[in-house]
């Protein structure tokens, strides 16, 4: 039934949202997928390193934590979409349900290494959203003082790709002093905001993954669906 308060609303699209949609009888009971990309092919990578002690945080808390390697990723346009790199990191986009996202801090930004891998993963395949709905830490490492420039670029590109970005977030100054020679991460609260950040992260995953789909759900796309079948409908029966 039509809100009079609300004439500019299509009431067959308009829902209000129920609890019992946000928290489904049926849950998953796999370990929470988690994806990593990191954003520098240094031999010596911080980012790397970095990511890698995140994925050993993650299986110890109960993920399933796989890393992207960027080496051999064409840039974006570059190569066709079936280039085995491209289909790798597209498949791991979809199998994921949660990504952590670690960049070098170069000239104030993001990598584009990291820019390159993101830029990949489409927006959308047929009608999925490869990354909607999936939830996203993001981190950075720099060579100086402790900046936030590319963690804050971060947050934007996965608003841009609707992911639902944890709060926490992680900075590590200075990164050739924080890891030992066998490229292990050293103890200091550096290395305790990391885990932070992945306990944030898996926690959310666990609370996000079965309802996903409904908390990205839009009353705007909604509508433009009901309208797009309509002209369907319409159309065959001219």
């Amino acid at each position: 039934m039509q809100n009079p308060e609300l004439l500019h609303v299509d009431a067959d699209s308009f829902h209000r949202p129920t609890l019992a949609q946000l928290l489904p009888a049926e849950r998953a009971t796999h370990p929470p997928r988690i994806l990593l990309l990191y954003g520098s092919v240094r031999e010596r990578s911080y980012s790397r390193l970095v990511t890698e002690e995140a994925a050993r945080l993650l299986q110890a808390l109960g993920a399933e934590p796989r890393i992207f390697d960027p080496r051999g990723l064409p840039q974006p346009d570059g190569a066709p979409e079936d280039h085995p790199k491209v289909q790798e990191l597209r498949d791991l986009a979809q199998w994921s349900e949660g990504m952590v996202w670690c960049s070098p801090e170069r000239h104030g930004a993001m990598t584009g290494i990291l820019k390159s891998q993101i830029d990949w993963i489409p927006l959308s395949v047929g009608s999925v959203r490869p990354t909607q709905g999936k939830t996203l830490a993001v981190m950075e490492v720099s060579g100086g003082s402790q900046s936030f420039n590319a963690v804050n670029q971060l947050r934007v590109l996965g608003r841009w790709m609707r992911m639902l970005t944890i709060p926490n977030q992680s900075s590590v100054a200075k990164a050739f002093a924080e890891f030992e020679e066998d490229g292990r991460m050293k103890p200091s609260p550096y290395y305790e905001r990391v885990v932070d950040v992945m306990e944030e992260l898996v926690k959310f995953t666990l609370l996000t993954r079965d309802c996903a789909g409904y908390l990205v759900d839009r009353y705007s796309e909604r509508r433009e669906s009901a309208e797009a079948l309509s002209k369907r409908v319409n159309l065959r029966s001219i």
